[in-house]
């Protein structure tokens, strides 16, 4: 097993080597960002004391419902959600609700506090200033920040999504554009937080921090992709069910018995693809040969495909895929997903219970085995803690610093050191939210094999014109880290790599299994040279199974998590929601998991292996319909925009040329608001439709009537008329209406950074901000090799003597080298 350690998800766990023990975090608001940020301090073994309103958070009255006794029903999902945390009911409206927080707050290390989310819209978010301990790590959850033309608007997650441009490019090119379901933003914004809020504690010996999340700008990171193509001049509209990018097929077929995900990038993969299919004259032909080309034909192509997979099983097209290593694979029902062995093996779900009502939900993907996450839980039922902490009021949770009164300036992560071995989108993404947060990143590539997000058309242009250093997606993904080249098959290489680990604190890598114990660089030889390293890797399935050298990008990952088969209107097939989810997604998630390694290196000095499959961290997006396929032994029909809870909810055209608004009405009062924005008195005193239940009993009806309004305004016009009535709207803005978009803009979202090559070259920020600014940029991406000497020389000791031989013997260099074929494609996963 190379040496790494095996998790068994049947293993007693110690409750002293969580990582987060002794730490209390005090959670405020309602959502599923907060209280899944909760969630992973929870599971790590942290005191978490949710503070509930007295009628309870409403997500407890989600569906799915199950009983918990006594003629009770609650949400499952919520129970999911809030596993290990303690339920402490308080009126934050009354002096004693405020004093019975402010006794918690004075002992807690973290505050989650996402009151900013009301009904109300309110973007500033008062602190409870009474008792606030000086070593607080705060993290506040807005909608849009605390500055912006947008800090006034009552947001959802789809308002939030809308406006964050990811959704615009998904759907029908007719439209509406797709709108995904409600939970994957807080999902988000939950990864997010967390790795402010685990920055935090890992360097509050500066001081208390104060960070403010905009959810807005954290589900903005999640169409950086397409953020590339549109700086890059290659932005497409939307181009139907299932299609996106400029790569196809990277779609869904029909099988013989259920569905088969494809995701078809190089030339190599398309050659391959029609030697499986038995087609492989399809390759030479001349309409079919590039990605563009292909989808531009994609009705063509798909003429060409559904016949073919309908002959065999999904399985079947599988192992033919498996073999010739072309992603692929099984897309499948949540009745499916939870017999999958690969996942059962893994221990992927786990048993979680309120009240009397028991069923399976998935894990967290961060696995630190003996350090976490608890496998399984009981959540609390409202108020169940009130009297516990009435005893103890004034009681102090252990402290694991002395802290000092104030920040001292520095960034949270500084004097944390990361090497990365990472390439693409998801590693990168996971460690420039590391880097911008103080870490020093040491990014290391070599001259034959640079980062594949440089570029992957291997001409002569490529290497005479310097594109390597010219691709949006890369300068993008990789600011404020050192960059350097190392040749990793020769013997020098690799001592100097092992160097560089034997002062560093953690490690990433995203390659295929095999590359790295070929090497002599897997985690058993790495722990040898430093045995107190966080070492993670991450396949699209984990290590060690079946499945785990299965090839996967962004979409494949998408496809396996069963997402699609929840995703989109009945009719439709399984629908994606974007050309390559799974990679942002797996950025978040390994973001999380290194500063949970990186916490309990600190608590343990030991180091740890994180085995994560990128996987298991979609399918906390897929949760809600796992845990109703768990409860009930089905799930209900696929809504399309529509929403389990809110009517009327969702995307609506309006008067410009593919001008599209999401509307989510979230209360009855809105409804009224809603029909007095569209001057509809009459429908606002139908009784009829006084009710969320009454309204879903009409909802084509409310939509006609909605579209009536909305078709003859522009979105922006619609929003403005909305919003003027606190009604929760937002344009559905499209990638380049980004750069334009006035609340970025006016926040000063969008950077441009000085580099060589492009003269500049435009960056977002980050998705927070502390003492009102982003996270400085203080590096721009590196050029190739561009940190060498630093790193060797002032990190390593290397001479200058030394320094020159290993440039004369190319295991170092700034220039980019020819030694492969042009047809290469990337190795990760």
């Amino acid at each position: 097993m190379n040496g790494k350690q095996t998790i068994d998800a049947r293993a007693p766990q110690d409750a002293a080597a969580l990582p987060f023990q002794g730490i209390r975090v005090l959670e405020i608001g309602t959502g599923t960002g907060v209280a899944y940020c909760g969630k992973i301090f929870a599971d790590f073994g942290a005191e978490v004391i949710k503070v509930e309103a007295p009628g309870g958070d409403p997500v407890r009255h989600w569906p799915p419902l199950v009983d918990t006794g006594g003629g009770r029903h609650e949400s499952a999902y919520f129970a999911w959600l809030n596993t290990n945390k303690r339920s402490v009911v308080a009126d934050l409206h009354t002096d004693a609700g405020m004093r019975t927080v402010g006794e918690l707050l004075s002992s807690a290390d973290v505050l989650l506090d996402a009151r900013a989310l009301d009904t109300q819209g309110q973007a500033q978010n008062p602190a409870l200033t009474a008792g606030k301990p000086p070593h607080l790590v705060e993290v506040v959850f807005t909608w849009f920040g605390e500055s912006g033309p947008y800090i006034g608007h009552v947001a959802t997650d789809a308002v939030c999504r809308a406006l964050a441009g990811t959704i615009h490019s998904a759907g029908p090119v007719e439209g509406p554009p797709l709108i995904p379901h409600d939970t994957q933003s807080g999902i988000v914004a939950g990864l997010a937080a967390f790795g402010n809020a685990a920055a935090g504690l890992l360097g509050r010996a500066q001081g208390g921090r104060r960070y403010v999340l905009s959810i807005h700008e954290a589900l903005l990171h999640l169409v950086e992709i397409d953020i590339g193509l549109a700086l890059d001049g290659r932005h497409q509209s939307r181009s139907g069910i299932n299609r996106f990018g400029n790569q196809y097929p990277a779609s869904i077929y029909r099988a013989s018995d259920g569905w088969i995900g494809i995701f078809t990038v190089t030339a190599a993969q398309w050659k391959g693809l029609c030697t499986v299919i038995g087609k492989p004259e399809l390759a030479q032909d001349p309409r079919y040969l590039t990605g563009p080309d292909r989808l531009a034909r994609a009705d063509e192509v798909d003429a060409i495909l559904n016949p073919v997979f309908v002959t065999r099983t999904a399985q079947e097209w599988f192992a033919l895929c498996a073999e010739q290593r072309l992603p692929a694979v099984v897309v499948p029902t949540m009745e499916q997903l939870l017999t999958q062995a690969v996942h059962r093996e893994r221990g992927a779900f786990i048993p979680v219970a309120i009240g009397q009502a028991h069923f399976e939900a998935p894990i967290l993907p961060q696995r630190l085995g003996v350090a976490g996450p608890l496998r399984g839980g009981r959540a609390p039922l409202l108020g169940e803690h009130n009297s516990l902490y009435e005893e103890k009021q004034g009681a102090a949770a252990p402290q694991s610093a002395d802290p000092q009164t104030s920040p001292s300036g520095r960034l949270p992560l500084e004097g944390i050191r990361i090497i990365d071995l990472t390439m693409g989108w998801a590693g990168p993404f996971a460690t420039r939210n590391l880097a911008d947060l103080g870490a020093e990143v040491v990014k290391v590539e070599s001259t034959a094999y640079p980062d594949w997000w440089r570029g992957t058309n291997y001409s002569d242009e490529f290497y005479r014109d310097c594109l390597y250093e010219k691709n949006a997606y890369f300068n993008l993904m990789n600011r404020n880290k050192l960059g350097i080249t190392l040749d990793l098959t020769s013997a020098e290489g690799v001592r100097l790599l092992k160097e560089l680990v034997a002062g560093a604190d953690a490690f990433i890598e995203n390659y295929s299994a095999e590359v790295l114990p070929k090497l002599g660089l897997d985690y058993a030889a790495l722990s040898q040279v430093n045995p107190r390293l966080v070492m993670l890797s991450m396949p699209a399935f984990g290590s060690n199974n079946a499945w785990s050298n299965t090839r996967a990008y962004g979409g494949t990952l998408e496809q396996a998590s069963g997402l699609p088969t929840v995703t989109g209107r009945e009719h439709w097939p399984p629908t994606m929601t974007s050309y390559a989810y799974g990679d942002p997604i797996g950025g978040y998630n390994a973001f999380t998991a290194l500063l949970i390694g990186l916490a309990a290196q600190r608590k343990s000095g030991r180091g740890a292996f994180i085995d994560l499959s990128q996987v298991e961290g979609m399918l906390s997006l897929v949760a809600p319909f796992i845990i109703e396929q768990s409860a009930h032994g089905k799930v209900g029909p696929r809504i399309g925009n529509r929403h389990p809870v809110f009517v009327p909810h969702g995307c609506f055209a309006c008067r410009g040329n593919d001008d599209w608004i999401v509307i989510a009405v979230t209360s009855d009062a809105q409804w009224v608001s809603l029909c007095r924005a569209m001057g509809r008195d009459n429908l606002a005193d139908d009784r009829t439709l006084a009710t969320a239940a009454g309204r879903r009993q009409q909802e084509d009806a409310i939509e006609t009537a909605i579209t009536g309004w909305t078709s003859i305004r522009s979105a922006d016009e619609a929003m403005a008329a909305l919003q003027a009535h606190q009604v929760p709207s937002g344009v559905a803005r499209s990638i380049p209406d980004l750069f334009r978009d006035p609340h970025l803009q006016q926040r000063g979202f969008w950077q441009r950074i000085e580099r060589p090559f492009v003269g500049h070259y435009l960056s977002g920020s980050s998705y927070y901000r502390e003492q009102g600014q982003p996270a400085p940029v203080r590096l721009h991406a590196p050029t190739l090799g561009q940190h060498n000497a630093a790193v060797l020389k002032d990190i390593l000791g290397v001479t200058p003597a030394q320094f020159d031989a290993l440039s004369a013997a190319g295991v170092i260099g700034t220039t980019a080298v020819s030694r492969t074929p042009k047809s290469r494609g990337p190795t990760q996963h």
